[in-house]
């Protein structure tokens, strides 16, 4: 072979030899670019699924919170309903005891009021007010203004024959009529729920006046006072030195029923 032909054909053969490399390497920047475009479409893919599992994680968290304050405002809503409830209860039957306690106050008051109208007849037809030893009547002056605070008493002004009772006491304050007047006054007041200030006034009929004839009643009605404001142990002792001190008294027979309750 020709020397000249030879050279020509090796050139030939290394110009293909160096175009089928450049086009091998062009290949490779290609597939290499490819692949990144494929892995950041992956990372943002994956970015992507990252940012709605936290976005779904703070959402059920979200719920979460909602049903527990949903549960905690249906507990609350239950407590409401059973304190109201309770409420209702307790007022039933508080009403019902204080209707009990109007009812027997109502008939005590009418078996008083009754012996009232026997005390206030002439002395010639029946004894004083006060308990045996006492005057048997008052001055006619004193047991008209007695009269007209005892009448607006049973016509159910509690709070006027309050200011009527005590107006008299202050002004007769030693009338035969007084401690009489002390007792009605502690009722009108025990009326009006004004139980402290009933109390004093019973206390200070029994003080100025343990025989009367309205001793026993006024302790009983101490008793009723202190059950009013709770205080149970106090009415029980007062129930007590009832029928201890006044055993054969109405009074003390109601005392005892009670205290029979009591335990």
């Amino acid at each position: 072979m020709h020397k000249p032909y030879l050279r020509a054909v090796v050139l030939a053969t290394a110009c293909l030899a160096g175009q089928g490399a450049q086009a091998q390497l062009f290949g490779d920047d290609q597939a290499r670019q490819a692949i990144l475009d494929l892995r950041q479409r992956f990372d943002a893919s994956v970015n992507a699924q990252n940012r709605l599992v936290d976005e779904n994680t703070q959402l059920r968290r979200g719920m979460l919170d909602l049903q527990q304050q949903i549960e905690s405002l249906r507990a609350e809503l239950a407590k409401s309903r059973g304190q109201e409830e309770q409420f209702a209860r307790e007022l039933s039957e508080l009403q019902k005891r204080q209707g009990g306690v109007q009812q027997e106050l109502s008939e005590r008051l009418k078996k008083l009021e009754a012996s009232e109208a026997t005390r206030a007849a002439p002395p010639e037809q029946g004894a004083s007010d006060g308990a045996p030893g006492t005057p048997p009547a008052a001055e006619a002056a004193e047991k008209q203004e007695y009269e007209a605070a005892l009448a607006v008493f049973r016509s159910g002004d509690f709070t006027a024959a309050q200011t009527g009772f005590a107006n008299f006491i202050k002004r007769h304050p030693r009338s035969t009529l007084a401690p009489s007047a002390l007792f009605w006054l502690g009722n009108a007041q025990y009326a009006t729920r004004n139980y402290k200030e009933a109390i004093t006034n019973f206390r200070s009929l029994l003080a100025a006046a343990p025989s009367h004839a309205r001793a026993p009643e006024a302790m009983l009605s101490i008793a009723n006072c202190q059950t009013e404001l709770k205080d149970t142990r106090g009415a029980k002792a007062t129930l007590e030195s009832l029928v201890k001190t006044y055993p054969q008294s109405e009074a003390a027979q109601a005392g005892r029923d009670r205290l029979a309750k009591m335990k």
